[in-house]
């Protein structure tokens, strides 16, 4: 007998699922606890998208089980959709008002009592002002705009579960950051559960608490790793190397297959001011600090490096930071060894 704990709001177990032969999603086992926000990071075609919509109960999978809120979901009542919403990357609005839109999901429910103050409410939840935006229609709404719209018609239904797939796709760096600000208020008032997928990976750092890697259908590691995506081709001296745009070379060992993903723990890196020589680390990189923030390591500060196409995360402590005078926008180098990458 599988056992849920009552902390569990998923448990997923050996879930398969397929298109055409040419995809297949297979995860094992998968916990997501009530309250709790979780991101998904994994290149176009990972695989996150069809997990998000078996999760929000649109589609079912080939093979397996899942449990919510302690119940197995197949055969459940279709009233359980009520407590979990989606948001797709590109998502759709009603040719309506945005006080329309907004309001939409609650009349579909059958509410119909302060619809207006609770569509005011959802509107400055998202940082819109509703009396400049309740009545505009859906094309005079820009990319960020829209895409507040909709988050704040998913806010207003207020559901246990909030599945958002890449929210801050194509938008302004304003509209990313009040969207977080939306989603950490409805989590820390109703104790709504967050499952997020961003290629924004400081963005997506800031806003959930655990991140996993998806691959090829396949959940691969955490997300506090950095992620190195192939193709490997074999070099000499038994490394292999990965080239990146300006033409300088990632070294590392002998990867499982030439399209592996490779994971880069931040502790392993060392920053630099200026460049080194005579060290035994094969890779020295040079590159521009995007970001610093308060890693989730106790007193460490996470350095963002961002390396000819590809960015790293760097957990520093405090005294190197200070000794070193990072900033962002500084020009710093980038040391790690072959042998620190991890294979998956």
């Amino acid at each position: 007998m599988i056992e849920i704990d009552n902390t569990s709001l998923y448990r997923v177990i050996n879930i398969k699922h397929g298109y055409n032969n040419r995809f297949r999603l297979e995860i094992p086992d998968l916990t997501i606890n009530k309250g709790i926000s979780i991101g998904f990071i994994g290149s176009n075609g990972s695989g996150k998208s069809t997990l998000f919509r078996i999760l929000a109960f649109l589609e079912t999978p080939s093979e397996g089980t899942i449990f919510f809120n302690g119940k197995n979901v197949y055969g459940r009542p279709l009233s359980i959709k009520n407590d979990v919403t989606l948001l797709l990357q590109k998502p759709y609005l009603l040719k309506r008002s945005v006080f329309e839109n907004i309001v939409y999901g609650l009349k579909m429910r059958g509410e119909k009592k302060n619809l207006k103050q609770r569509a005011f409410e959802a509107l400055r939840w998202v940082g819109l002002s509703p009396e400049d935006f309740s009545q505009r229609r859906w094309f005079e709404l820009s990319g960020g705009e829209a895409q507040r719209v909709a988050i704040a018609s998913r806010l207003i239904l207020k559901p246990k579960v909030l599945i958002l797939d890449e929210p801050t796709s194509n938008i302004d760096q304003l509209s990313a950051s009040l969207i977080k600000e939306a989603i950490t208020a409805i989590r820390n008032r109703f104790n709504t559960t967050l499952i997020i997928s961003s290629h924004d990976h400081v963005w997506l750092n800031k806003v959930a608490d655990n991140i996993l890697i998806i691959h090829n259908g396949r959940i691969t590691g955490s997300g506090t790793e950095n992620i190195i995506e192939g193709p490997w081709y074999h070099d000499k001296d038994d490394l292999w190397i990965k080239t990146l745009l300006d033409g300088k070379k990632i070294f590392a060992t002998k990867p499982l297959n030439p399209d592996s993903i490779a994971l880069l723990n931040p502790s392993e890196i060392i920053i630099a001011n200026v460049k080194q020589s005579h060290i035994s680390a094969q890779n020295i990189l040079n590159g521009v600090i995007t970001s610093m923030s308060t890693a989730n390591e106790f007193e460490k500060i996470k350095v963002n490096v961002e390396i000819h196409g590809i960015s790293l995360a760097c957990n520093l402590t405090q005294h190197a930071v200070h000794e070193l005078k990072l900033l962002p926008g500084k020009n710093v180098w980038v040391i790690f060894k072959a042998s620190s990458l991890k294979w998956q």
